[in-house]
C-alpha cells in the first residue's frame, strides 16, 4: 500500500498558536444598546463612545455595536460613517478593549464621516483609555 502525504502528519509543522485576543461580536438587540447608554459614556471630536461591563452570567468576549442617526446624513452619509466605525472598532478593540464589556460607537454629525481616519483612531483610543480609567 502507497501511503499518501497527506496521510503522514509532518513532525516539522505545529498546530497553528490559539489566540488569545477575546471574541468580539456584535450587538444586535435594542435591550443592549439601551444598556450600554445608560452606561459610561465619553465623547470625542468624532465619535461618542458608550460603554458597559456586563454581569457575571452574561455573554462572554468584546461586543461592539454601531449606530448613526439621521443627523450624520442620508443612507450613503451614514453607511460611511458606520464603515469607518466598524473599521476602527477591528483595529482597536483586540488589544484595548476589556472582556466582558459592551461598547456601542456613535456616529458624529459631519465628523464621523470626513475627519482624518488616524485621528478618529485616536479619538476612540482615548475615549476608551478614558472610560477604562
Amino acid at each position: 500500500m502507497e501511503s499518501k502525504v497527506s496521510d503522514i502528519a509532518d513532525p516539522l509543522v505545529s498546530p497553528p498558536a490559539v489566540s488569545v485576543c477575546p471574541k468580539i461580536s456584535t450587538l444586535t438587540k435594542r435591550a443592549d444598546f439601551l444598556r450600554a447608554s445608560n452606561a459610561r459614556r465619553q465623547g470625542t471630536t468624532g465619535l461618542h463612545l458608550q460603554a458597559r461591563k456586563r454581569m457575571d452570567g452574561e455573554a462572554t468576549g468584546i461586543r461592539v455595536g454601531y449606530t448613526c442617526s439621521k443627523k450624520v446624513g442620508n443612507a450613503v452619509a451614514r453607511n460611511r460613517a458606520k464603515r469607518r466605525l466598524r473599521e476602527i472598532a477591528r483595529m482597536t478593540l483586540p488589544s484595548l478593549g476589556r472582556d466582558g464589556w459592551d461598547y456601542v460607537l456613535v456616529g458624529r454629525k459631519t465628523t464621523t464621516g470626513s475627519i482624518p481616519f488616524e485621528d478618529l483612531l485616536h479619538d476612540l483610543r482615548r475615549a476608551l483609555a478614558k472610560v477604562h480609567a
